[in-house]
């Protein structure tokens, strides 16, 4: 275990990667960094995800970081992503521990692995008034024309894609501090999931979150003074129930829609992490359908091999 700096746990939504996390970090006496970039937010549990039962493994609670740690309406980063990130790292690192990082935001974990070196933009409240009101569509086709290097799959509102065309124009006329971040030497594990298994979880996952009260989560969001257009630009679940309570959409639409719209995220995500391998780094893929605790033998096996 000792020429690894942590373990990464990645795989696309639904494919059970918290609670294999869980039960390794249970296993290895350690702890688990989040790497999803909207687990970040309180009183954003349903939608985003959290699971926290998972965090309990033979009655112990498993310390996790990274997940409650803004409130919901804040608009987090991926340089405060990396600077969180570090000093969760660091502090578990001083506890001999070697952290589990485990997400399913690709760009979010290759930036902490690889250690991008990344700009800190300001708000660009002028930017912001002259692109107001485009559509998403003009709004990706203007962010095209800067090359950017990030993904922009995951630009799917008009906010988040004003947002990385405020990135694009600041590093054009800025020489601006960078976040100095060495790379880290991970074990990398992926949970392999077939693709007809991963629609049928999240098709039955959509189903009990609804049950669960995912509706009323947003309407609570919306109670407590957030406004629409911040809570539409989490996209996937808050963007397409918050239409529904906004009357733009029926339940129906919201339903089949987002629906869609999840199982085109996590095909986004596995593009992802296959072109993560493409750019050198190795996912030692396990198969979902393993129970957890042959997932974590498997992992103390590679750690073995090294």
């Amino acid at each position: 275990m000792g020429s690894f700096d942590l373990i990464t746990i990645v795989g696309p939504t639904a494919s059970g990667k918290t609670s294999f996390a869980c039960k390794l970090a249970y296993d290895l006496n350690t702890e688990i960094i989040s790497g999803d970039s909207r687990q970040v937010y309180r009183g954003m549990d349903i939608g985003t995800g959290k699971d926290l039962s998972d965090y309990i493994v033979d009655g112990e609670p498993i310390p996790y970081h990274l997940i409650d740690i803004r409130d919901a309406g804040y608009k987090y980063n991926i340089f405060e992503y990396q600077h969180d990130f570090y000093q969760a790292y660091i502090s578990i690192k001083e506890r001999n521990k070697i952290p589990v990082l485990c997400g399913g935001s690709g760009l979010y974990i290759e930036s902490v692995l690889k250690g991008y070196n990344l700009i800190n933009v300001p708000e660009n409240k002028d930017l912001r008034k002259q692109l107001e009101g485009k559509l998403l569509p003009e709004l990706t086709a203007m962010l095209a024309l800067y090359k950017p290097l990030h993904n922009t799959t995951d630009v799917d509102t008009a906010q988040r894609a004003i947002r990385a065309i405020e990135i694009e124009e600041y590093k054009n006329k800025n020489n601006a501090d960078c976040n100095e971040y060495p790379p880290l030497n991970s074990l990398i594990v992926g949970v392999d999931i077939d693709r007809e298994l991963r629609r049928k979880r999240i098709s039955t996952r959509l189903k009990s979150r609804l049950e669960e009260g995912m509706i009323e989560e947003v309407q609570s969001l919306l109670d407590a003074g957030i406004a629409p257009d911040d809570i539409l630009y989490y996209g996937l679940e808050y963007k397409f129930v918050t239409q529904y309570l906004l009357k733009e959409i029926t339940y129906d639409q919201m339903y089949s829609e987002l629906e869609i719209a999840i199982h085109q995220f996590a095909k986004r995500q596995m593009t992802w992490f296959r072109g993560m391998e493409k750019r050198g780094f190795h996912i030692h893929w396990i198969d979902a359908t393993l129970s957890d605790n042959d997932k974590v033998e498997k992992v103390k096996s590679l750690l073995l091999l090294q």
